[in-house]
């Protein structure tokens, strides 16, 4: 321009600033995208609780051996862990009450072949009055009385594992055998060989696991979410890829102090590496309220936080910030601050991440064409001002 007149300074307008949370899309744009819009609808979904617990046996299937009589332990082979067939010989016992039971026995039936016979003698007599009442019923008394006490020597054999139908003279022993009275295995050996042990005493512990339970610890707040006959899935700390399936059959009545209450559990299927005592840990499926849900493919995560696309227009987009919840199958719980920013609206369910990238370059876009602008009109006022020297020293 000339010297006399003052060139004008071009003012281009500075962009505005982009809206940051909302893109808009061409139609081609949105016909060559993944994007997919639809309503979001309230369900339930099922969340996992994660619970502890441990592998017990129930009193009916603990099984604590002992010898009515005592005796002294002659013989064993059991060693903890072992396995045992109901009917097997796990003990031989020995002591000298087995000789004297077995030949009290036998006399007494010797006896009761006598008094049996003089019981009818007298009875016939009796009858024709060639006896006397007095000696009939003193005959009649002793033989009732044989009969009892036999029979209540019968029941000590049995008691001991002696069959008192086999009993004889030849087949007295000094020494009884104990029978397994489970099928099962060994949980304890309490007694060594050749040790004398009371009646009272425990010789061994044997456990029948057909029926061993999970005793879960449930806290007070999460018992609402159980019932008898829900599944459940349990592992151990040291194997969690091997599932074991259960069920609840018992929900406890009895809050302890640490508010916890316990639920017992039943294997659907026995397995002989669950062994009481074991810790387990166990994931019960478990509904929640019912919530508005989404597609994972609508989710996006910026910047620690969790967004959803509602459109507000033709092609048009916004961010909206929410929070999670429970997901399954595919579908994720969402909450946000406002209810009203969820009921009734189009959310994008598909290619969510398509329409954050697409927000994000263009914001990259709008900040580059404002620097540009910025320069450009540095550029100019230096050489108006340059122009402007050069005329004062002409």
């Amino acid at each position: 321009g000339g010297c006399g007149n003052s060139p004008k300074t071009e003012n281009t307008p500075a962009p505005e600033p982009a809206d940051e949370t909302t893109v808009t899309l061409t139609d081609a744009q949105v016909n060559n995208s993944d994007v997919r819009v639809d309503t979001i609808h309230q369900q339930n979904i099922s969340s996992l609780l994660k619970v502890n617990g441990k592998i017990e046996v129930p009193p009916q299937n603990m099984v604590s051996v002992s010898v009515p009589m005592g005796g002294y332990l002659k013989s064993t082979k059991l060693l903890a862990g072992m396995h045992i067939a109901k009917g097997e010989s796990i003990a031989v016992m020995e002591d000298q009450q087995y000789i004297e039971l077995q030949q009290n026995y036998l006399v007494a039936k010797v006896h009761l072949v006598q008094l049996e016979a003089e019981f009818n003698r007298q009875k016939e007599l009796n009858h024709t009055k060639a006896g006397s009442d007095k000696v009939f019923q003193q005959a009649q008394t002793e033989y009732f009385s044989q009969k009892i006490l036999l029979k209540g020597l019968e029941e000590k054999l049995r008691l001991i594992g002696i069959n008192p139908g086999e009993l004889s003279e030849k087949t007295m022993s000094r020494s009884i055998t104990i029978a397994s009275p489970i099928d099962g295995f060994v949980s304890q050996v309490k007694q060594n060989i050749g040790k004398y042990v009371a009646p009272t005493d425990v010789l061994f512990e044997l456990v029948n696991p057909a029926d061993i339970h999970l005793t879960l610890t449930i806290f007070e707040k999460d018992l609402h979410s159980l019932s008898v006959g829900q599944k459940l899935i349990a592992y151990t700390n040291t194997e969690p890829s091997k599932k074991f399936a259960c069920e609840i059959i018992l929900i406890g009545k009895d809050v302890s102090p640490e508010r916890t209450v316990q639920v017992q559990c039943h294997f659907e299927k026995y397995d002989k590496s669950l062994i009481p005592g074991m810790y387990m840990n166990a994931e019960v499926e478990v509904a929640t309220s019912s919530a508005f849900v989404i597609d994972n493919d609508g989710l996006v995560r910026f910047e620690g936080k969790q967004y959803v696309f509602t459109e507000t227009g033709k092609n048009t987009y916004a961010m909206l910030e929410v929070t999670t919840g429970n997901s399954e199958n595919g579908m994720t719980q969402i909450t946000a601050s406002d209810t009203n920013d969820l009921a009734g609206k189009s959310f994008v369910t598909k290619g969510a991440y398509t329409l954050l990238m697409k927000m994000k370059n263009k914001e990259e876009e709008d900040r580059e064409m404002g620097r540009h602008a910025t320069t450009r009109k540095k550029v100019i006022q230096t050489a108006h001002g340059f122009n402007h020297r050069l005329c004062k020293a002409s």
